[in-house]
Order: C-alpha cells, then structure tokens, then sequence
C-alpha cells in the first residue's frame, strides 16, 4: 500500500508546473465559499460543531461513502482561512473535479473529499489567522485528541474530525496547511524515499499531527489509514493531479468496514450477545432489552441456551427473593419488566405475568381509578417508551382493556407535552429551545413500535396510536443523514451521528414493515442505509462508536450537543444493537425487509 501512496505523492510533484484558472467565487466570507464549494459538491454536509455554534463543513463525491468502490477515497483536509489563497485554491480545484472531470466519468479512479476548514471558530482574516500561528505546519497537532467527545472545550472540534474520518474511512488522507514554500510531511511510518521533485522539500511529519496519528491510530476505533501532509502556498493546484494518478490504495481502515458490512443481522447479534444481556442487577430498561434481545437471538437460532441463561438470570425476581421495583422505581423501573411480558410469552409461566402486572398497575391510584399519566415521566420524551409498551403488554397478558385505556391516557398526556409543530419530539418543556434530542425521539418511536404490536386489531386505542407511529417516522425519515444515521439533535445536522437513535428508529420502522404499519416502498431504503450504517460502528468485542451517555432534563441546545459520546463497550448501546439486529433478522426471515448491497451512489 505504501508503495501506491508513494506514487501519488510522487505525482504531487507535477503540481508546481500546473495552471487552473479560478472559477469560483473568491469572496473572502466564510459564508460564500461554503456557497462556492456547495455550488460543485455532489454532497454536502458537516462533521460537527465548534464551541462557537457554527458547523464544521465537509464537501463530498458520491462514492466516498461506498467502502465497496473500486475507486481510490481521497480526503482533504484544510484549516486554512475562508479568505487564504489555499483555499481559494482549494475552491477552484474542487470545481475542476466535480465540474470538469464529474465522478460519474469512467476514466475517474479517485473518489475525493474535502474539509474545507477543520475549525471555523478560529479564523478572523487571513493575515490574523497567520499572525496567531493557527493556521500552517503547526495546526494539525494534539492528535488523537486526549478528553472525551464532543464535550472537550479545548479540543471537541478535534474530536468530531477524527471520529468522522473514522467512520469515513478512507484510502489515503491529505493534510492541507499553508506556508511560504512547498513541503510534503512523510510520517515516519512510512520509512520510504519517495521520487518526489526537486521543488519540493520532503521533511518527517510532526508527532502528534493528524497525518502522523492517522498512520498510526486508530480513529473510531477502526484501524488505521495513510496520511502526508502538504503544505503550499495558494499557487499550488492541490486536486487536479488526483484525478490523473490511476492508482489503487485500500487502507486499513476500509477494509475493517468491508468486513463490519458482511456480517449478517444474526451474525451480528450473535457477537453483541457474548458481551451484553447477561446480568439483571436491577429491574432496568438497559439491561432488560439486552436479555429480550439474547431471547429473541435464541429463537432466531433455534439455541435454546439464551432462554435458559436469561430465565437463571431473572430468576431472583420471578421467585420474589428481589423486589422488582426495588426500592426507588423510575420510568426505567417500569420498561425494564418488558423482559417478564418477553419471557411470558416464551414459558406461559404465570409468575412473568404478575411481574408485568407489577409494573402495570402503578398506572391506577388505589381505587382502581387511572392517573393522568404513568408515574415517573419527569415530562421527558422518553416516557413514551417508559410507560406505554408496558401497560399495553399488561392488557394483552392479562386480557382487561383498561391496561389498554391507560396506555392510551399515558400516551396522549406525553405527546402534549412534547411534540412540537413540525412532528418531533422536544425532550423536555424545561428547554426552552425545545431542543429534538435524538434518543428523546428514538424512544417514542421504540415505545410506539412495542405499543402497536401487543395491541388487539379491534381496540379503539390502536387507530390514534398507530397515526401517532406513523406520522413521527414520516417526519424522522427526513433528517437521516447521507450516512444512513440520526442525530444527537435530530434536525441539527451538525450534531454527532448518535448510534442508539439510530437504533431504536431503525427498530421502530422495521417493526411497522413486519406488521404492515409503514408502506415498503417508502420505508425500506432508509432500513437499508441504517444498517449498512449502524453494522460498521459495532466492532470486535462489543464495541460501539458514539453512544451518547445517558441523559436527563437538558437546560439548552448546548447542552444536547456536549453529552457525552462513548466509544468503546456500553451496555445501553449493546442492549438497543441487539434488539435491531434480531428485529431486522425476522424481517429478513419472512421477506418483509430486503437487504442489498448499497454501492456507488451516483450509478
């Protein structure tokens, strides 16, 4: 692979005898060269946010997101100014590219894309920038960034750069800085003299740059990836000689997400069920969904040993020797009995079904009366989830539709409160930016996916509820993002791609399409770029990328954006991994989901 990059950087060298005429707009504002870029860029998107609120943008060619290309994935990376000569430089190639050498052309082996500027907080005017020392050699260091993401004041625009390129993936990153003479930065892992030309001086990149972490590393936790940093002044064509090289590099990190892709939604559950759903310390959704998840992978695979491990695990509670509510219940008190209706169905044991009714009941005062709402709804979204499947299960146990009457006086108490006009679900009224977290959205959809599918064809409760379904994921569908992901703020595009959301929406939808709720044609291919998606951020061992950690009442958008993202093993993202995985392989199973291969998207 090494000797392929050595090609390309070779041909960099041509660079200095090239000549384009800008095209483009060389307004010096930030805005019109997003404008510029957006104007000739097949995608459009951002990678997260700065600490100052604005999107960090990304301009991208179709085929970057198909790790299936037999084309080479470039991606540029700059810091330089809106208003420097590199990146009108930047701006004019980039035009070049998409316009007059189009993707779609057969002679085109390299896929590019661009970060036009990695943190846009810090640019005032180019001579500004410079006079700070931000922007040249120096700026890509403090790789990998140290913290946790996104919500390290000092380094969170890091953070989302290095994840993004992680799940991105690609064959060969470059590293645009600006100074005074032309330089290429070898990382000392590369250990080769490269052919390149006299007008160019070859030096080793900096510890701890991007280039050299990039080579090193492993960002979201993939593998790693070649990267050469190339410093110029704006008089250097930087794309042009791309398009010409005809080479083929496949890195590391590609190739660990082709075989993340393979896998099959058995096959995947199969590995998450060796880390998660074995313990039920408490009566709580995370783990619960874990150990329904393990019953359903069992029947998947006709593998009797997850019921009996998940029944010796849950037996303390069916034998009354540990209190299911313990001794402070919450909401997730109340969706962790889920896994008793689970296991009811599965044993017919009675006691299952008491446990269910434990919970259940909470929704009616001591006359039997029903309350306003279930218990413990904090007035967050998550309610949704945290009270209604539960009730409705209890009525279809049970067989009394006043477990019914109360999933349905539940629901409609938490949709006041917090839907809002354009169909999503603020998280809390205490927000007063009424703020669509991703998981305050992802819950709604899972409870009413759960609701709906316990609740009997006749019940006058199923008609209001399955619209409520149905017009929350016609509204979801329209904010997932070219990557197949939701967001931590669903309709903040410059949020992180936040994997449980994504999760328990994709659930959601492949339930409705399962029990004929959602029209196929419409839903089905945001199913298939969800998994594609969601597959390649589960890895070896149970880990996961970008989990936000739990999260309560938020005071502010702000604050949604700053929640922590874990990267690693995380019993809630493994439990809602697991209860996809298994939806979509019944799915699979009885023809009501189609998985294909999703390749190039501009054929």
């Amino acid at each position: 692979m090494v000797r392929h990059v050595a090609a390309l950087l070779t041909c960099l060298s041509v660079f200095a005898s090239c000549h384009s005429t800008c095209r483009a707009d060389e307004s010096s504002t930030y805005r019109d060269a997003l404008k510029a870029l957006a104007e000739y860029s097949p995608i459009s998107t951002s990678i997260g946010v700065t600490r100052r609120g604005v999107a960090i943008p990304a301009f991208l060619t179709n085929g970057m997101f198909d790790v299936q290309s037999d084309r080479t994935r470039i991606l540029i990376v700059s810091n330089s100014a809106p208003d420097s000569r590199v990146s009108k430089r930047l701006v004019s190639d980039w035009h070049d590219f998409c316009v007059a050498h189009p993707i779609a052309s057969t002679k085109n082996k390299v896929e590019l894309g661009l970060v036009p500027f990695a943190n846009p907080d810090q640019f005032g005017t180019a001579s500004d920038t410079a006079a700070s020392g931000k922007v040249g050699a120096n700026w890509s260091s403090e790789f990998p960034p140290t913290g946790s993401a996104y919500n390290d004041k000092q380094n969170s625009e890091r953070h989302y750069l290095w994840q993004w390129i992680g799940m991105l993936a690609p064959d060969l990153v470059v590293v645009v800085g600006e100074i005074d003479r032309h330089v290429i930065e070898i990382p000392k892992s590369f250990n080769q003299q490269l052919g390149i030309s006299a007008n160019w001086s070859i030096q080793d990149a900096q510890a701890g740059s991007l280039a050299d972490a990039l080579t090193t590393g492993k960002p979201s936790g993939i593998a790693s990836m070649p990267a050469v940093g190339f410093l110029a002044s704006g008089r250097i064509p930087i794309v042009p000689g791309f398009v010409q090289t005809g080479i083929s590099v496949r890195s590391a990190a590609r190739k660990e997400l082709q075989r993340r892709r393979k896998r099959s939604p058995v096959e995947v559950a199969t590995e998450l069920a060796k880390v998660y759903g074995h313990n039920l310390k408490s009566v709580a959704y995370i783990p619960a969904l874990a150990l329904v998840g393990r019953v359903r992978l069992g029947e998947l695979t006709n593998d009797d040993s997850h019921l009996k491990d998940v029944l010796k695990t849950v037996e303390p509670y069916a034998s009354g020797e540990k209190s299911s509510l313990g001794s402070r219940p919450s909401g997730s008190t109340l969706s962790g009995h889920l896994i008793f209706g689970e296991l009811a169905k599965a044993t017919d044991d009675e006691r299952f079904i008491k446990l269910v009714r434990t919970a259940a009941d909470l929704g009616f005062d001591a006359d039997g009366n029903l309350r306003e709402s279930m218990p413990f709804h904090n007035e967050m979204s998550d309610a949704v989830f945290m009270g209604t499947p539960i009730l409705v299960q209890a009525g279809r146990l049970i067989g009394d539709t006043k477990y019914f009457d109360m999933a349905d006086r539940h629901l409609k108490f938490m949709l006041n409160l917090n839907v809002r006009n354009d169909g999503l679900h603020q998280h809390s009224p205490l927000d007063p930016e009424h703020t669509a977290w991703g998981r305050g959205n992802g819950f709604p959809a899972l409870g009413l996916a759960l609701s709906i599918s316990d609740m009997p064809a006749n019940s006058q409760h199923l008609p209001s509820m399955a619209a409520a379904y149905r017009d929350h994921l016609l509204t979801m569908i329209d904010h997932q993002d070219e990557m197949g992901m939701w967001h931590q703020i669903v309709d903040r595009p410059e949020s992180y791609r936040e994997f449980t959301s994504t999760c328990m929406t994709t659930f959601a939808i492949v339930r409705g399409l399962r029990n004929n709720r959602l029209d196929r044609q419409t839903f089905e291919p945001f199913v298939q770029r969800a998994w594609e998606s969601i597959k390649c951020r589960i890895g070896p061992n149970g880990n996961l990328v970008d989990v936000c950690t739990g999260t309560g009442k938020q005071k502010n958008r702000r604050a949604y954006y700053d929640r922590t993202a874990i990267l690693g093993k995380d019993d809630r993202g493994g439990a809602m991994a697991l209860m996809v995985s298994t939806e979509l392989a019944f799915a699979v199973r009885e023809g009501s989901v189609e998985l294909v291969e999703i390749g190039d998207r501009s054929r």
